[in-house]
């Protein structure tokens, strides 16, 4: 690990936060409020489903903190090649397969990288923060069989869009890497859009909304990115030479599949995003770089169950339709996600 590295992994050594919001008030006040909350969550992965009018605020931090944790993995994995410190993820380590530090990196790709990478830790941290001992451990997570499974259930969609190759492997190239950065970023921003509305007005004077709204906003950054990076790349290099926005694009036909539709594909080339604006009628096209409704431009936002399927990866290649209910692993959670929001209801 060069010297730059290991400055990054000793500041994620530190409990210190660059931001004062973590090291401070919130994080205590919000984990005081959360003390005083009934838990039902357990470190178990596999238990009676909640139906959503029953689940507690605790119960949708603990489904956020799943999230985090899948995401803080990856990137870890993908600047560092370690994931997360044992002190992040509970009593009883996970079982991580796959991961490794991505090769090849130029200086601003690693910076890209580790700002991501120390974002999601810092996420981990504040989650298991406010929810004190009520904090789920970490779940056993795959980064091999979990792309592998979702790049075969996007190349068995019909579509013109070329096929992703077999040999993907998001670890191998920046480029593969950003197309395995879609592949969760969008979620993330859905599935926190989706929770809002499921906090309690308890939770709301306590500051949790406040606080998704906040990590809403971070990863919405994120995604912003990785829509960008592959996009400009496919305009600049053309997608025959540069066929990574169109795999991102096979990818977004999956989750539409899996989470209910809603999904902004990327734009392959100027010419089919220009529509001309004039003083009179300043319109343009819909955007390729945020996942939002037309209408409104206001962002998509998933259920639980939504982001459980795509998770899970549930698609069913015979008839490309999502599992029923009852599904509590898979894909990238093979054991499940633990906590009480980890079985699909529908």
């Amino acid at each position: 690990m060069d010297s730059k590295l290991d400055v990054f992994y000793d500041k994620a050594k530190n409990a210190l936060s660059r931001r004062t919001f973590l090291a401070g008030a919130g994080a205590a006040g919000a984990a005081s409020v959360l003390a005083g909350c009934s838990s039902n969550s357990s470190p178990s992965y596999i238990g009676t489903p909640v139906v959503a009018t029953a689940y507690t605020d605790t119960d949708i931090l603990n489904f956020a903190l799943n999230l985090e944790y899948l995401e803080a993995t990856f990137y870890l994995f993908a600047a560092t090649g370690k994931g997360l410190m044992a002190s992040d993820t509970g009593s009883s380590p996970a079982l991580i397969t796959g991961g490794a530090k991505v090769p090849g990196l130029s200086t601003a790709q690693q910076n890209i990288l580790n700002e991501i990478a120390y974002d999601e830790q810092e996420h981990v941290r504040f989650l298991r923060a406010a929810l004190g001992s009520s904090a789920v451990i970490m779940p056993n997570i795959d980064l091999t069989d979990g792309f592998a499974g979702a790049v075969t259930a996007a190349n068995s969609l019909t579509s013109s869009l070329p096929m992703i190759p077999t040999t993907f492997n998001p670890f191998a190239t920046f480029d593969q890497f950003a197309v395995g950065a879609f592949v969760f970023e969008d979620v993330g921003v859905t599935a926190y859009a989706g929770a809002a509305p499921l906090i309690s007005a308890a939770g709301v004077a306590a500051g949790y909304l406040t606080a998704a709204a906040g990590i809403m906003a971070v990863e919405a950054y994120h995604a912003a990115y990785v829509r960008t990076y592959l996009t400009a790349q496919s305009i600049s290099q053309g997608t025959t030479a540069y066929p990574y926005a169109l795999f991102a694009n096979r990818v977004s036909l999956l989750r539409a599949a899996l989470g209910g539709g809603n999904e902004t594909p990327l734009v392959a080339s100027l010419a089919s995003a220009t529509v001309p604006v004039t003083a009179t009628s300043p319109t343009v096209s819909a955007s390729a770089i945020v996942p939002a409704a037309t209408a409104n431009s206001i962002a998509y936002a998933r259920t639980t169950d939504q982001v459980l399927h795509i998770v899970y990866g549930t698609f069913a290649a015979s008839g490309g339709t999502t599992d029923a209910a009852g599904v509590s692993k898979g894909g990238f959670f093979p054991l499940g996600m633990t906590g009480n929001i980890h079985t699909t209801l529908s």
